[in-house]
């Protein structure tokens, strides 16, 4: 289930960004609706990568995993 989800995610985050590249082709990118268009086409690709990334780090596939022991703090036994 979990590839499948990472998926979807990634290719609702590929969409948004053909959308600026088509806002780039058509030569709209200057104008105001263009430049709003361009940012929330950003935030929600941004959005569907960050999910991304998460579930892949929590797989310990990205960094540290979760998964890892947490270390103990040091004792104080001065004897």
């Amino acid at each position: 289930m979990l590839p499948v989800m990472l998926l979807i995610s990634i290719l609702l985050g590929l969409i948004p960004l053909a959308g600026i590249g088509w806002i780039i082709v058509t030569g709209t990118l200057t104008t105001v609706d263009g430049l709003f268009e361009s940012l929330i086409m950003l935030s929600i690709s941004g959005i569907f990568f960050l999910n991304v990334f998460w579930e892949l780090r929590d797989q310990g596939l990205l960094g540290k995993s979760k998964a890892e022991p947490a270390k103990r703090p040091p004792t104080s036994e001065e004897s």
